[in-house]
């Protein structure tokens, strides 16, 4: 028999407009029938004493449903929450507390964390400190049968929750956020998380708790973020939705994924994904491009600054790894056919395809010795981006699309494949359903993957796999176990 779900609403930064909020509580459950909760995240009360309050505070005006909200976010407003453990406020009205585990006699279980981050000791009345969120993960995360919680409630968005996700307008979440409240995420795997504080509404694309093709199915997270209470932009304060707690739930049903899911916000790519680690600031690296000296005969580089590399300089930039024997794409071989390169960048450089399938097919390789995308680090990986993209536009200018693939197999070196394609010729579709058919008659397992999906989540270093990348932004995989044709993608 199926479960009834609850009927919940969460709302932003109610400010002290207790009237406002309320009111429009009353107009939508008159419309829509009545919801089981009201849960608040932000700044419930405004940083000034409201004659408002004090007539929900005395009984004069009552709260139409029941209501959970966090605490202080600011010194002002600490006066109300007297009870670290949480309180009755108002007949209706509960705060939940500094930090805990609130669960409802369905089972519905929501954590909450108040306050807004601090790092310094001692830690403010309206703060939350890393050992809160340490304790947090202690208490919910040690028993083996964890599989994650239903809601999680914080004030701050999570630092880098934009991640692989749809824009998130104004707010850059590179800058800021929460780290620990991502971190708590990562750890607690909520299936709905809401957060305010930004005065803006963000409903992030829904992203998987799993590393693809190498973790057994976990449900999917929603981020949402709200905005003030009777803002006058409209901006959405008020977010209604149904939820059948977890552990009522049929396994397979809750691990089900939506078609827009993306890849965890917050995981670092490759072995530190698996750790919930959160990226770290990225590390400003002088620039210092490479040109190949066409005239010396062993490809010696030198650098932009017009200094030889071999003179003294303080600030070398990272060496690249070297390959174990002779290569004919590490750059600073003498076997690579120089005559094919056509730009060097400070990690990848560009050339033709020996042999290629048209006059313009490229390949995007690294200067050092990688053997496949998935061992790159992290700035030669943004740099192939950057090739992608400029590559895509160029072509696109000249009136062809882009189809790259990679094949990780008897290969000591990356090869990234850029063949551009005439729009005339066939749609993405076509070429789509070519490589399926072809995989299909040759029994070749080619998976779609999601469109947000890193390669790296997928495949570890040293795992052979074939993958390709359409220009709709389309992924196709295929784990390589034993033999593979070589010339497959051609």
């Amino acid at each position: 028999m199926a479960q009834t779900p609850l009927r919940l609403l969460a709302c932003g930064d109610v400010e002290g407009k207790f009237d406002v909020l309320f009111n429009r509580v009353r107009a939508i459950q008159k419309k829509s029938g009545n919801f089981d909760l009201l849960l608040c995240v932000g700044n419930f009360f405004g940083s000034t004493t409201s004659a408002e309050w004090q007539e929900y505070k005395t009984g004069i005006k009552k709260a139409p449903i029941q209501t959970y909200v966090l605490g202080a976010n600011n010194q002002e407003t600490v006066k109300y929450f007297q009870d670290a453990d949480g309180c009755e406020l108002a007949e209706n009205i509960t705060y939940l507390g500094r930090k805990g585990v609130f669960t409802g006699s369905s089972g519905l279980q929501i954590v909450y964390l108040s306050g807004t981050e601090s790092l310094n000791e001692p830690v403010p009345g309206y703060s939350f400190s890393p050992k809160d969120v340490s304790s947090l993960r202690t208490m919910l995360c040690s028993t083996p049968q964890f599989k994650g919680v239903d809601i999680l409630l914080t004030s701050p968005w999570p630092k880098y929750v934009g991640n692989f996700g749809n824009s998130s307008g104004e707010v850059d979440s590179k800058k800021c956020g929460s780290a620990l409240v991502s971190s708590l995420a990562t750890s607690l795997k909520p299936r709905y998380h809401f957060a305010a504080l930004e005065k803006t509404y963000y409903e992030r694309l829904p992203y998987r708790n799993h590393i693809v093709l190498q973790e057994n199915a976990q449900h999917a997270t929603r981020f949402i973020a709200l905005a003030n209470v009777g803002n006058p932009e409209k901006k959405k304060y008020l977010y209604a939705f149904s939820i059948v707690p977890m552990k009522l739930m049929d396994a397979a049903e809750l691990v089900k994924q939506p078609p827009d899911v993306t890849e965890n916000p917050y995981r670092k790519s490759g072995k530190e994904g698996s750790t919930g680690k959160q990226f770290p600031a990225p590390e400003e690296e002088s620039a210092c491009q490479f040109f190949f000296d066409l005239s010396t005969k062993q490809g010696r580089k030198r650098s932009s600054t017009g200094r030889d590399s071999k003179s003294p300089h303080p600030k070398q930039p990272r060496k690249p790894p070297q390959p174990p024997g002779p290569c004919w794409f590490c750059l600073a071989s003498p076997d690579v056919e120089k005559h094919l390169v056509v730009n060097i960048g400070t990690h990848c450089y560009l050339a033709l395809a020996k042999g290629g399938l048209s006059d313009d097919h490229v390949l995007i390789l690294p200067i050092g010795h990688y053997q496949s995308v998935v061992e790159l680090s992290a700035e030669v990986v943004e740099e192939v981006e950057k090739y992608k993209t400029t590559l895509r536009k160029f072509f696109k200018s000249r009136g062809k699309r882009c189809i790259l693939f990679e094949r990780n197999y008897k290969s000591h070196h990356l090869q990234l494949q850029v063949i551009p394609v005439p729009l005339s010729r066939c749609a993405t579709d076509d070429i789509k359903d070519a490589f399926i058919t072809q995989a299909q008659e040759q029994q070749i397992e080619l998976l779609e993957i999601p469109e947000h999906s890193d390669i790296k989540q997928i495949a570890q270093p040293g795992a052979a796999y074939f993958y390709v990348e359409l220009d709709t932004g389309e992924k196709l995989f295929h784990r390589i176990k034993k033999n593979f044709p070589l010339q497959f993608g051609r």
